[in-house]
């Protein structure tokens, strides 16, 4: 759906389903992975699956549907973010079995998503599950464009990366039908959604960068407002360059709440509390935004 016409009273909902922390007194589990459930324009959207079956169990005790779900956006291919494709999929052919009603989602990603990723002895740190097996539960929709999910809510694409401190040196490779190559991780991406109030961005790791990521999403929707940042930054090793850039950024920013989680790192959310109110997030979370 274009991303036109004006702006509605918009309501935004946003449910932490996985994070590496769960709120206090909320009785869910947590594991290092995000996963995160939004519902907006009528629609509802899986925002990565975490690394294991926990979204699942994480999602029926907060009474949400994952059978009904419309799209599952990846953010990129790292098995913190896709682990939990298998037991999603688990979900529909149980769904199946017992005659009950489900939906095919439409999985939406970079192109480069379900690549296989290997660094020293490890065999595999991306999906588990290949792009021909998923393509049996629902239509695939990758793409390094773009993509509106709703009128309001945005799949960000492969992100230009223009801050020259948030350049990392690749640490792990992908393997392409061309051979194995430096994995400088493109497929990272994010979602935006606009609402009357300005932008929330929604991220997985900000590989590409977090202060790229509020840039590409300022430049598709038209808002230089930012209400809410949520999701991991990928900060716990940053240089001192990288983070003193990436806190002066958000200075002049000026969102309204960052919700950092994740990747980030305690070092980072310190430094960054300095400049812009960070908010405390975890399993659990449910935030309205509109």
């Amino acid at each position: 759906m274009q991303g036109n016409g004006q702006l509605s009273s918009i309501v935004m909902k946003l449910t932490v389903l996985v994070d590496n922390n769960t709120l206090i007194d909320r009785y869910f589990s947590g594991e290092p992975g995000l996963s995160l459930y939004i519902e907006e324009g009528g629609r509802s959207v899986l925002f990565d699956t975490g690394y294991s079956d926990l979204f699942v169990t994480n999602a029926r005790k907060m009474g949400i549907d994952l059978l009904h779900i419309d799209a599952v956006v990846l953010s990129h291919g790292h098995i913190d973010h896709t682990g939990g494709l298998g037991p999603l999929i688990r979900q529909y052919t149980e769904a199946e079995y017992e005659g009950r009603q489900y939906f095919s989602p439409e999985f939406i990603a970079h192109p480069d998503v379900l690549l296989t990723r290997t660094r020293g002895n490890f065999r595999e740190l991306g999906s588990q599950i290949a792009e021909e097996k998923l393509s049996r539960h629902g239509r695939i929709a990758f793409t390094r464009t773009p993509v509106w999910l709703t009128e309001n809510l945005v799949f960000l694409g492969e992100i230009q990366r223009r801050f020259g401190f948030e350049a990392v040196e690749p640490r792990a490779a992908i393997v392409t039908e061309s051979g194995e190559e430096a994995d400088a991780l493109r497929d990272d991406t994010a979602l935006a959604c606009r609402t009357d109030e300005g932008l929330v961005i929604i991220t997985g790791c900000s590989h590409a960068g977090i202060c790229s990521i509020i840039e590409q999403a300022k430049d598709i929707c038209g808002d230089d407002r930012i209400v809410d940042v949520i999701g991991g930054f990928h900060l716990y090793r940053a240089t001192e360059e990288h983070l003193a850039g990436t806190v002066e950024y958000f200075r002049t920013l000026g969102p309204d709440a960052v919700h950092a989680c994740h990747c980030t790192g305690l070092r980072a959310q310190i430094a960054l509390a300095d400049a812009v109110p960070i908010q405390e997030t975890g399993v659990g979370l449910m935030l309205e935004y509109g």
